[in-house]
């Protein structure tokens, strides 16, 4: 697998990860042992990358993360912190901080966390001197060796990457997702802050595996999250309205190549953007892991595919989500 770089890390990794999301809660139930199994698998096809994230299943993703790394060195592993208390700027401070990382170090079984992301905390701690003041502390406590930020909307990417602290972005990226390449991405290839592309197949819908019949049980957020009832609407088909996705979905469907599934296809485009450092679809199984990373073996799609790719996002997607985020 390609492999690209984190360069204020100091260290590279495949370009295809695992997000984990899924692996804790909101998806549905993955088992322990399924979601060992589905770890195996993505590192066997050349992952190295795992984002994952302190609220997933209140700590159960970290927590089966951190028994599969014990003999399993090597890998890069990326969490996130501020979510599990209301969001409010004033709980982004020293104290919890410190709280919130020695629990994901415990859960992850590390003395050091790679990085922590703040997790798409409100817009004002972006700009807050005090907050990144704070995560260069925790540097200098050794309890992180990096940190970035998980961001909802492209001014929150702009003001982080202007922060000379911040090695990574965490942004939605997607074909119904273009906003990011227009400011956010070259920002980040200016500053060497990596561009970690969340969200990447629309909680699903750019899979292709959907149609109007289809159903998301009650704990799965694609069914409590449709109107942002618990989170930002974004976070759940890129905050795109289902009918309107999969007629999307149908536009596109003509323009993958023969041989590469719609969820390959899906994240090729993304891989093809080179201010990308790590795109990171979750999975639920080990065909769905063995099948992501796949994508990174697909040749990289034509000039004429990727306009194709903005007339339907410009025609259907853009008027719903391009002005929100």
């Amino acid at each position: 697998m390609e492999n690209r770089s984190f360069r204020k890390l100091g260290r590279t990794v495949g370009v295809v990860g695992l997000g984990a999301w899924q692996l804790g809660a909101d998806w549905g139930q993955v088992s322990e042992a399924d979601a060992h199994a589905t770890l195996q698998a993505a590192v066997d096809a050349g992952v190295t990358f795992i984002d994952t994230a302190d609220v997933y299943g209140d700590g159960r993703s970290e927590q089966i993360i951190g028994s599969f790394l014990k003999d399993r060195p090597g890998l890069t592993v990326f969490t996130k912190m501020g979510r599990r208390l209301p969001q409010e700027p004033g709980n982004y401070h020293l104290d919890n901080f410190r709280a919130w990382t020695d629990r994901s170090r415990a859960n992850l079984g590390v003395d050091t966390l790679d990085l922590v992301q703040l997790h798409c905390p409100p817009t004002p701690v972006y700009s807050s001197d005090a907050v990144f003041d704070a995560l260069d502390t925790l540097v200098e406590e050794k309890r992180i060796a990096a940190y970035g930020v998980s961001v909802e909307r492209v001014e929150e990417a702009l003001t982080a990457i202007a922060r000379p602290g911040v090695a990574s972005v965490q942004i939605i990226l997607n074909a119904f997702r273009l906003k990011p390449l227009e400011r956010v991405l070259p920002a980040a290839a200016e500053a060497g802050v990596g561009i970690i592309a969340r969200v990447p197949l629309a909680s699903g819908l750019l899979s292709g595996r959907y149609d109007e019949s289809t159903t998301f049980g009650a704990d799965d957020h694609r069914n409590y999250n449709r109107h942002g009832e618990a989170f930002d609407v974004g976070e759940t088909f890129s905050g795109v309205d289902f009918r309107t996705g999969l007629e999307a979905v149908g536009r596109l469907r003509p323009l993958v190549p023969a041989g590469v599934t719609m969820a390959q296809f899906a994240l090729r485009w993304i891989i093809d953007q080179p201010a990308v450092t790590v795109v990171i679809p979750g999975a639920r199984n080990p065909e769905q892991a063995r099948a992501n990373a796949a994508a990174a073996d697909v040749p990289a799609l034509s000039p004429e595919t990727g306009e194709m790719i903005n007339t339907v996002y410009d025609e259907l997607i853009r008027p719903q989500v391009h002005d929100k985020w």
